[in-house]
């Protein structure tokens, strides 16, 4: 038996088995207060990075998973997380929802370029532009990260060329920042009332939302049939097609004329849209789009069948060939490194929370709104039903229709704010 293994069908099983394990164990009482701290999505990262780590797994087996991952199952997952949006009740929450989101989503995209600016006045460094190190590709994943999710966050990386030891940094930052203010608001929702009482809120619409939910999830899931996972898998796998299809028709065009346009002036504004050159772009434009299109059609149905499901275990699996591309020891070589990122990320958190507080007390929104505006975009559908049901359980459904909905702007959002980075560092 040689290691590192170089067989594609055995990395593909250890990875299969870490999932399994780290799920199992997720859902055992036993383990509740180690993932009460530790999330299962930063594990379904580590373990498979100290499998690389210990040289179990060749680096060209894990580029080969890498690459079927990246291509085939990250728009799949960004095609079913958009599926069960429903614009219209979203919409149907009111405008203090949606403006609390949307505030949220702001605030990260220009809290980036600016804490980034800041801390870069001490490090110049950190302003320079070049290099699949500069910091600046980095932070678009952890953009992309908080205001749609992690497959936003992974895409982000593909399109930027974020090295692996960088974006290894940035899911630290990334889970170590969202946590500590997830913890704030879980605080936050144990005092609300006092809270919307200082701030005079109205939150009879909170009351409305409750018993609109109840009514909802009477509906209920449903065991899915074979039918319904054959169905699943065909409409992600053909829109994912479909999107394949119209990236590598558009994305040669842009590339030869931005291409040409920086010939003629390398210092072109046009510059700053390199990566509207990229057919991995398109790929996550599409894809998106498609999914947005879809729950329009009797294909959202299919949520009540898991659809959302698959494309989780799409993600984690995802995350876990990232995984392999880390070396531990080199990310503890590159403290110095790190630790600048840090201080950038609670910059970051703080602008987002300065921002948000300032709008939600203007506009006397109830903390319920404004928390899991927020959380919808840090934290991602799967963090976000935790907040909500810290003021109720059944408002869960209700921090998961927002969350979905920043899967869809989460990608466009993450490259504005990577346009504003890119205008800032030398």
């Amino acid at each position: 038996m040689n290691i590192p293994f170089e067989n594609d069908a055995i990395s593909f099983g250890i990875l299969a088995v870490i999932l399994a394990v780290i799920f199992k164990t997720s859902g055992m009482r036993r383990f509740a207060g180690f993932y009460k701290f530790v999330p299962a999505l930063l594990l379904c990262y580590f373990v498979p990075s100290i499998v690389n780590s210990l040289g179990i797994v060749s680096p060209e087996s894990s580029a080969r998973l890498y690459f079927m991952s990246s291509r085939f199952l990250l728009p799949a997952s960004l095609v079913l997380l958009c599926l069960n949006i429903d614009l219209k009740g979203v919409w149907r929450l009111g405008p203090k929802a949606l403006i609390m989101f949307f505030t949220a989503t702001v605030s990260i995209v220009i809290g980036g370029p600016i804490a980034l600016w800041i801390v870069g006045q001490f490090e110049p460094s950190l302003l320079e532009g070049g290099g699949p190190d500069a910091i600046w590709r980095g932070l678009t994943t952890i953009a992309g990260s908080w205001i749609g999710g992690g497959a936003n966050q992974t895409a982000m990386k593909e399109i930027y060329g974020a090295s692996d030891t960088l974006f290894s940094a940035m899911i630290v930052v990334d889970v170590t920042v969202a946590n500590i203010w997830m913890a704030v608001l879980l605080f936050g929702a144990g005092i609300s009332d006092r809270l919307d009482r200082k701030i005079k809120a109205d939150n009879s619409a909170i009351t409305e939302l409750k018993v609109k939910m109840e009514t909802q999830q009477l509906a209920g899931a449903r065991i899915a049939t074979f039918t319904d996972i054959a169905v699943i898998l065909g409409v992600a796998f053909g829109t994912v097609a479909i999107a394949h299809l119209l990236s590598d028709f558009i994305s040669p065009t842009i590339e030869s004329r931005i291409t040409a346009a920086l010939a003629q002036n390398p210092e072109s504004w046009i510059r700053l849209f390199t990566s509207f050159g990229s057919s991995f772009f398109w790929l996550v434009v599409f894809a998106t789009i498609g999914g947005v299109v879809l729950s329009f059609t009797r294909a959202r149905k299919l949520e009540n069948a898991g659809a959302s499901k698959f494309g989780s275990i799409f993600l984690y699996f995802l995350v876990a060939t990232i995984g392999l591309h880390m070396d531990i020891g080199q990310l503890i070589r590159e403290w110095d490194v790190f630790k600048n990122i840090l201080l950038i990320g609670f910059i970051w958190i703080f602008i987002h929370i300065t921002i948000l507080l300032f709008v939600g007390r203007s506009i006397r929104a109830p903390f319920f709104f404004i928390a899991v505006g927020s959380q919808a975009n840090i934290g991602g559908a799967a963090s976000a039903p935790i907040v909500a049901s810290a003021f109720s359980p059944v408002l869960a459904p209700v921090a998961v229709l927002l969350a979905v909905l920043g899967y869809a702007v989460g990608t466009f959002g993450a490259i504005l704010s990577a346009i504003l980075m890119q205008g800032i560092v030398h």
